[in-house]
């Protein structure tokens, strides 16, 4: 099993989801998140003050597949996600040790 994490810009979340739910994915996590990357974020004025903006606001979206999944998973996150410019975000992919799923016990695939 593995944990499939992506950072993506936050219009592109509903897009994304439709496209991981037609691919057979029925479960994912999302959280709102603040980072920054070659971007290194920006200045803007209010009220005439000047300041930074060092993190851009991101989602952050896990979700826990079988191996054979993963590249259908990441080609289909990479082309809805994608709008080429800077700050498209990034996928990580982790190995799952453990799953338990609370409610019945169930362990390994069959708590996925």
């Amino acid at each position: 099993m593995k944990l499939v994490v992506a950072i993506i810009k936050p219009f592109k979340l509903e897009e994304v989801r439709d496209a991981l739910t037609a691919l057979g994915i029925h479960g994912l996590t999302v959280s709102e998140v603040k980072g920054y990357g070659r971007q290194k974020g920006h200045t803007e004025i209010y009220r005439g003050a000047e300041y930074a903006v060092s993190f851009v606001p991101k989602l952050k979206i896990e979700i826990a597949i079988e191996a054979q999944l993963v590249d259908s998973v990441i080609n289909t996150i990479k082309t809805t996600a994608h709008t080429g410019q800077i700050g498209d975000g990034k996928i990580f992919v982790l190995p799952i040790e453990q799953t338990i799923r609370i409610r019945t016990g169930e362990t390994g695939r069959d708590a996925l």
